[in-house]
């Protein structure tokens, strides 16, 4: 079967977030970027899907700017057979990638979906269960094991009470989880076979998609910063100042 893995470019996680002084957006100058951390998994899984036979071909997408392609290599050099980069340079939100990949999926005859369950910028965790409505497909969200039976894909995923497990019909939508699986790094050859993977560019009006933007950005703030705690002597300190400087009794 065919899989198709949904990548995101977001600021590496390990960078510390500027906003920009007019407070009209985040601040990307010179910032180091990276493919979003649960897309990563999701590309690990569709090797491993691909390694154990059970997957065909692992196609991955991106959706935004030039700049995406060089995430896009990264997941070439990952182990992604080809890459498909959805050139845009407006701001692209969930429902807009949703669009996009259920055009893609129609057009590749996907069967099976894998996309990180959020991104660490906007944390908005749509994208997944807007595919799956708009394409009329199975989800499974959160996934922390996958196993591929036949026509079927078994998905264990976490919930508040344990592990549930859910059986999706191909084809079919997965959002991964922090523990499904521990993302590889990119060998040097890799890296240099990744030149020479096809990396196909087209537009979300040759997809015959919309995704203009019904959403507008009023203001980007930075949250605000812990105060330093106080000590109490006693109990009844603690419960006065919860009550006259908390206000939380």
């Amino acid at each position: 079967m065919k899989v198709l893995v949904a990548i995101k470019r977001v600021v590496d996680a390990n960078v510390k977030i500027r906003v920009k002084p007019d407070n009209s957006d985040v601040d990307l100058a010179n910032v180091k970027m990276a493919i979003n951390p649960f897309c990563e998994i999701a590309v690990e899984e569709a090797i491993r899907l691909k390694e154990r036979g059970v997957a065909s071909e692992v196609l991955v997408v991106s959706v935004g700017d030039d700049r995406c392609q060089e995430q896009l290599r990264t997941a070439l050099a990952l182990g992604a057979d080809r890459a498909l980069h959805v050139k845009t340079d407006s701001v692209v939100e969930p429902l807009g990638v949703a669009k996009v990949l259920n055009a893609i999926v129609k057009k590749e005859e996907c069967q099976l979906v894998v996309l990180g369950k959020q991104s660490i910028d906007n944390d908005n965790n749509q994208t997944g269960q807007m595919l799956a409505a708009i394409g009329n497909m199975p989800q499974g969200t959160f996934a922390s094991e996958v196993e591929c039976e036949g026509s079927e894909v078994v998905v264990t995923r976490e919930v508040d009470g344990g592990l549930q497990k859910i059986a999706l019909q191909l084809p079919a939508v997965i959002t991964t989880d922090l523990r499904l699986n521990e993302p590889r790094f990119a060998s040097l050859p890799n890296i240099m076979k990744a030149k020479r993977k096809p990396l196909e560019v087209t537009s979300p009006e040759e997809l015959s998609v919309d995704v203009t933007p019904r959403l507008t950005t009023v203001k980007v703030v930075s949250p605000a910063e812990r105060e330093a705690g106080i000590i109490v002597s006693s109990v009844a300190e603690l419960v006065e100042k919860l009550k006259t400087e908390a206000g939380v009794l």
